[in-house]
This record gives C-alpha cells, sequence and structure tokens, in this order.
C-alpha cells in the first residue's frame, strides 16, 4: 500500500513538464517562421518611389514567453488537462524603409534638374533677347544707311541744280556782256557826229499841232544818211521837216576788219513840241 501511495505523485509531476516543452516550442516555431518572412522580404529588390519617397515606420514588438501555471499538489486526484497553448501571433510583414541616403540624392538630383531646366530656359530668353537687339541694330544701321544714301543724293541733286544754276546765270551774264559790249562797239562804230533839228512847222503852229515822226536811213561807209523815209504814222506837216532834218545828220562810220562798211535801217525819232 505504501509503494502504491509514493509512485502516483511522480506520475502527476511529469505531465506539467512536457507541456512548459511544448509552448516554448512553439513560441520559438512562430519566430523562426517570422524571421525567415522578414528575411524573404528584405531580399526583394525595393523601387524608390519618384518624385517623393514616402516612409512607413514599423515597430516589432515581441511578447514575452508565458509562464505555466505551478501546479498544486493534490493526493489522488485526476490529471486536470491543461488549457491548449494560444497560438503564436503572426507577425506583420516589415516594409523596408529606403535608406535616408539615396532619399537625399534623389532629392538632390531632382534639384539639381530643376535648377538645369531654369538656367536653360534663362539662356534661352538672354538668347531671343541678344537676338532681337541684334537684329534692331542691324534694321537700325540699314536705316540710318538709307538716310545717308538719301542725303547725300539730296545733296547732289542740290550741287547739280546750284551748278546749273550758276552756269545758267554766268552764260546770261556772258551773253549779255557780249551783247553790252557789241551795242556799245556799234554804237562807237556809227556814233553820231552832228545833228541838227528840224524846223518846227509854222502851220503846225499856229494850229498848235504836237507829235511825233520817226525816220529810218542808212549810213554809208563815209558815215552819211542816204535813202531817209518816214515809218509809222506821222503828221504831214511833219514829214518835210523830218526828213530834211535827217540828210543832215553825219555819224562816225562803223569799221570791220579795219574797213568802213554801211549801217542799214538807223531810226531816229523826232518829237515836236509847243513850249
Amino acid at each position: 500500500m505504501s509503494s502504491l501511495t509514493l509512485e502516483m505523485p511522480a506520475s502527476t509531476a511529469v505531465w506539467p513538464a512536457w507541456r512548459e516543452h511544448g509552448v516554448a516550442f512553439g513560441v520559438a516555431l512562430a519566430l523562426h517562421v517570422g524571421l525567415a518572412y522578414v528575411l524573404f522580404s528584405l531580399s526583394q529588390p525595393i523601387t524608390l518611389p519618384t518624385p517623393v519617397a514616402k516612409v512607413l515606420t514599423t515597430q516589432l514588438i515581441t511578447l514575452p514567453a508565458p509562464v505555466p501555471p505551478t501546479p498544486e499538489p493534490v493526493a489522488m486526484q485526476p490529471p486536470v488537462p491543461a488549457p491548449a497553448p494560444a497560438p503564436a501571433p503572426i507577425p506583420e510583414p516589415i516594409v523596408a524603409a529606403p535608406p535616408l541616403e539615396q532619399a537625399d540624392l534623389a532629392f538632390k538630383r531632382m534639384e539639381q534638374q530643376r535648377e538645369e531646366k531654369v538656367q536653360k530656359q534663362a539662356r534661352e530668353r538672354q538668347q531671343r533677347r541678344e537676338e532681337a537687339q541684334r537684329q534692331e541694330r542691324l534694321a537700325r544701321e540699314a536705316r540710318a544707311r538709307e538716310e545717308q544714301a538719301r542725303q547725300a543724293q539730296l545733296k547732289a541733286q542740290q550741287l547739280a541744280q546750284a551748278r546749273q544754276a550758276a552756269a545758267e546765270r554766268q552764260a546770261a551774264q556772258d551773253a549779255a556782256a557780249a551783247a553790252r559790249a557789241e551795242a556799245e562797239a556799234a554804237s562807237r562804230q556809227y556814233l553820231p557826229i552832228a545833228k541838227q533839228a528840224p524846223d518846227y512847222p509854222a502851220k503846225a503852229l499856229q494850229r498848235r499841232i504836237e507829235g511825233e515822226c520817226t525816220v529810218a536811213y542808212t549810213v554809208n561807209a563815209a558815215g552819211r544818211v542816204e535813202d531817209p523815209r518816214v515809218v509809222g504814222d506821222c503828221h504831214p506837216l511833219f514829214v518835210k521837216p523830218s526828213l530834211a532834218a535827217a540828210k543832215t545828220f553825219r555819224y562816225q562810220p562803223r569799221v570791220v576788219n579795219g574797213h568802213a562798211v554801211a549801217v542799214a535801217n538807223v531810226k531816229n525819232t523826232f518829237s515836236y513840241t509847243i513850249q
């Protein structure tokens, strides 16, 4: 009887130890499975998002190992079945965040590209402004050259007109001087030496008749009057005294190439006025 009493407590002490080892084994297995999943996830290639990298922060929580309850010795009681072990929590997949250095490099590349684009646009605007200024300068220079050419042409025309006017004036002056010289030479060549005024007719004086009478004649080489005749309107009372007076005229003969020549159609007008 005493041997039976001693064996029963030994059989009740073996069962709780097996349960404790089973729970620990389950927890360890769950942790290894989770660690293998995490390593598998980290081995996959990570695609960096552009333009902004979003970082998902996760935290791994490790649950403490369950403490097995301390069994109380119960004399001669059947073993109470232990509750089923709680399933180990499956850890959530951890999404690895991109390294901070890669995000900084990506941001710097974006900033550099933006600055290069801005600088390129500024250079293009500067080139367009310079091209517009060059075109405007060329247009101004072309207008200035056209204006200079027009002014030069206008000055040339004015100078040509002035020269032509001066030549015409000089020609007119030369012609006038030649005419004066010729007239002076002609007048000197048959310059009257003696002229006698006609007698006033008595009948015209009594009737108080006044008028003019023009006589045309030829001055011969000796300076005498030949072939006098009345031209134009002349009162009959003034014809005879006018012809008589013209015959008494004496002239210096005209000389051409050293020889005296006659001058035809010389005219003289006699005026009859009562004082």
